[in-house]
């Protein structure tokens, strides 16, 4: 078994039941007794609807705020990322440099 496997697992386990219960049916259901209420029960129906609609847009706002902080940090890390590029390049640049020379030297002393 991966060695990833159990960590996520335990971070996964103690939430099943809210995503159950999330994802249970939140709405009316039609009923044969309630049928011969039918404005009653679609009133009811679209009330239901309306309020997950507004509960909906809540949730893509807040998606929506976290999706931009988590890209403006992205952003951040990217850049402090690239300036560490440039450095290690610059001391690649330089360690050529200096091997290039060591090579000319020990080429004009070997001889």
């Amino acid at each position: 078994m991966a060695a990833w496997f159990i960590p996520a697992l335990k971070a996964v386990l103690p939430h099943v039941g809210t995503i159950i219960s999330a994802a249970a049916p939140a709405f009316t259901k039609k009923r044969l007794e309630e049928a011969a209420n039918q404005t009653l029960l679609l009133q009811q129906q679209i009330g239901e609807l309306q309020a997950a609609a507004t509960q909906n847009a809540a949730h893509i706002k807040e998606l929506a705020a976290q999706l931009q902080d988590t890209v403006a940090a992205l952003e951040q890390a990217a850049a402090v990322a690239e300036a560490r590029l440039r450095r290690v390049y610059r001391v690649s640049v330089v360690a050529v440099a200096l091997s290039f020379a060591a090579v000319v030297l020990v080429g004009v002393f070997a001889w």
